[in-house]
């Protein structure tokens, strides 16, 4: 029997790898240097933690392929083919700016340039009537023009064809006869919703990724095979859950949100472990943090999420904040004169100015450094810092020009910091409705177990709990998730008005799609999962909610008292009066995987001896002779004192005076204050 699982996690400095053997539980990890072709750091991974593919049951990927190919504009050729007048609904966008007082920064480009949308004569009305009918000689015009640009990706965007895609069917018929190796991508198929700008970056993004990553994870898919692992690779996508290779090729885009999920996978997951239903995630590595927010065990999903502003993905995500606050970031002084922390970054090469490598402007590292948070060692040994060099950096960068002691200038990088950090968990907590003081803080990545506490004292969060592996917890994430599908169908009406029947109708129709494609990838049908949630507003709204469904739907006027309610928690209001409208149906299709369990430890009232000691400052109690723990020596039922540091492979979490740090039987540690 197969009884291993393996998880990989691509990030811009490592590769992490999560190695799970079923029987036991038991968890290994391992981190390398990630390469310049993630496939090749990903074999590294898998040859560094000596798993043997034979006997791998399950490997899941959570990848920045198609993010990074985003963001660097290195995608292939890409065409897109549209109704006459509608060639430049991508570029006019929602004539918004990301920086409403900007007036000199420019959105970027289109995915596609201009010469390459073309034009067909051809329309269907809002109702879904054909009113004029696809000129098929001037669209097999289009497709010969399109093969002698020798295009690789062609997106088909035809007005209101989320009501009938019968023209964009059949215009990708004609293309398929011209050019039958061009990957192409349906509006009507991949977000079949009014709206037509969204609907159409959606589609054009998805096509253009489509030959990145179809490429991308057909040759990690025959490497692995290679070496002996027989089952089905498994991709994270935005949405929270996993699809197979032949998925990717129809809905490549859903990758561009993988890395990020993974995090907030894994911090749902260990909250609930811990007893905690309300959680925030906050995932502080070396240039970024990403904050999650899961409330009731549900994480928060969007519909309204990008890569580059102005150009949206309108496939479910879960909803991830990012802000440029990380271990690298650097510390700065603006025009004003005062102390900024980010989101300019030292990277990883050069890295801080305690790795030696030629930067000598501070970070929240280097601060860390010099308050003796950190020591010499990151990555359990592979990374030595130089705290000479990190002193000097904040003693020129921040205590020279603001005049302060070389202590409180570091703590002034640290605060400036937490304050960006705890400024994003409010605007995805409070500016959302949720009262952080209902909530634990999960502290990971590499960075975030030395920040965490400081940041839920801001905010009175109560409890903070660090994972076992913090630094990858999102591998970890990649292990703990389920293959998914999201479908929807446009339905615009006001709830008055609705057919009960009809509705059912098309939830069915909804369903029979989502059944059809769990079968092909393999899912039986006792592991199926059907969950229905409707799209409500009040009319004339065009932001709307999404409204859990019973199966099957008998009536709307429970819904729609959930709604009032929603709405309320939401936006602080409710309107009792006013009239309210459905927008779309909604299906997650979910095929449960045998879940990864995390082993149970019981205490053993072992006490462990420190494995050193050394001065370390925090705010208002200045220089304390702190204890250092190795993370392993720490046992379930263990319970310590602040202050204390604990240092591991992949993190070091700083424990503050009067805190207690609890060790709980999945060996998480929580701290309470």
């Amino acid at each position: 029997m197969k009884n291993t699982r393996v998880a990989v996690d691509v990030g811009g400095t490592f590769t992490d790898i999560c190695v799970m053997d079923e029987h036991t539980g038991r968890i290994s990890i391992e981190k390398t240097s990630s390469t310049v072709d993630p496939i090749e750091g990903i074999l590294n991974a898998v040859d560094k933690s000596k798993v043997d593919l034979n006997q791998v049951s399950l490997f899941s990927h959570g990848t920045t392929v198609a993010t990074n190919a985003l963001i660097t504009r290195r995608l292939p050729r890409t065409a897109m083919i549209c109704t006459e007048g509608f060639r430049d609904v991508i570029e006019i966008r929602r004539a918004n700016k990301e920086d409403l007082w900007d007036i000199y920064k420019d959105v970027a480009p289109p995915h596609v340039k201009r010469r390459d949308r073309l034009c067909v004569a051809e329309r269907i009305d809002a109702q879904g009537k054909v009113v004029t009918a696809l000129d098929v000689e001037q669209a097999k015009q289009v497709a010969r023009t399109l093969r002698r640009r020798e295009v690789k990706a062609v997106a088909i965007c035809f007005m209101n064809a989320y009501m009938n895609p019968q023209h964009e069917q059949e215009m990708r018929d004609i293309l398929r006869a011209e050019m039958p190796d061009v990957a192409i991508s349906l509006s009507s198929e991949v977000m079949p919703e009014i709206f037509e700008h969204e609907r159409f970056s959606t589609t054009v993004i998805n096509a253009a990724c489509s030959p990145v990553v179809v490429d991308y994870t057909k040759r990690l898919g025959q490497e692995l095979k290679h070496r002996g692992y027989e089952s089905d690779l498994l991709l994270l996508h935005s949405g929270g859950g996993v699809m197979t290779t032949e998925a990717v090729e129809h809905f490549s885009a859903r990758l561009a949100g993988s890395g990020i999920a993974a995090g907030a996978i894994a911090s749902r997951h260990i909250a609930m472990l811990c007893g905690f239903r309300n959680s925030i995630g906050l995932d502080m590595g070396g240039t970024s943090t990403d904050v999650s927010l899961a409330y009731d065990g549900q994480s928060r999903i969007t519909n309204d999420w990008f890569i580059e502003f102005g150009y949206p993905i309108r496939f479910a995500s879960i909803e991830v904040l990012t802000i440029g606050a990380g271990g690298g970031s650097l510390a700065w002084q603006d025009e004003a004169g005062s102390l900024r922390n980010g989101p300019q970054s030292a990277g990883a090469n050069p890295g801080p100015a305690c790795y030696g490598n030629g930067n000598m402007q501070p970070t929240n590292t280097d601060a860390n450094v010099v308050l003796g948070r950190l020591g010499t060692r990151l990555a359990g040994g592979q990374v030595t810092l130089n705290a000479s060099l990190a002193h000097e950096a904040v003693k020129q960068g921040v205590a020279e020009p603001f005049k302060l002691e070389l202590h409180d200038a570091a703590q002034a990088i640290i605060d400036v910091a937490n304050a960006n950090m705890a400024d994003a968990v409010r605007l995805l907590s409070i500016s959302r409705g949720y009262d952080p003081r209902d909530f634990a803080l999960v502290s990971f990545g590499g960075a975030g177990a030395l920040h965490g506490v400081a940041i839920a004292q801001e905010l009175s969060i109560p409890a903070v709990i660090v994972p076992p592996n913090p630094g990858v917890a999102s591998a970890l994430g990649c292990l703990l998730v389920n293959i998914q599908h999201d479908f929807a169908e446009s339905y615009i009406k006001q709830a008055s008005e609705v057919d009960i029947a009809e509705l059912e109708a098309a939830f069915q129709r909804l369903e029979a799609e989502a059944i059809s494609h769990l079968s092909h990838e393999g899912v039986q049908e006792e592991n199926m999962v059907l969950e229905r949630t409707i799209d409500m507003m009040y009319q004339g709204q065009w932001r709307s909610l999404a409204i859990p469904t019973p199966r099957p739907v008998k009536t709307l006027d429970s819904l729609i008292e959930i709604f009032h309610q929603e709405h309320e928690r939401e936006y602080n209001y409710r309107r009792m009066d006013a009239p309210v409208s459905v927008f779309r149906l909604n299906l997650k299709a979910v095929g449960l995987v045998a879940q990864a369990e995390l082993p149970r430890h019981e205490p053993t009232g072992v006490i462990p001896t420190p494995a050193s000691h050394r001065e370390v400052w925090f705010s208002k109690f200045g220089a304390c002779h702190t204890p250092v723990y190795e993370r392993t020596d720490l046992p379930a039922g263990f319970t310590l004192q602040g202050p204390a540091v604990i240092e591991q492979l992949d993190s070091t979490v700083v424990v503050p005076p009067q805190c207690r740090a609890d060790i709980d039987n999945y060996l998480n540690i929580i701290i309470r204050f």
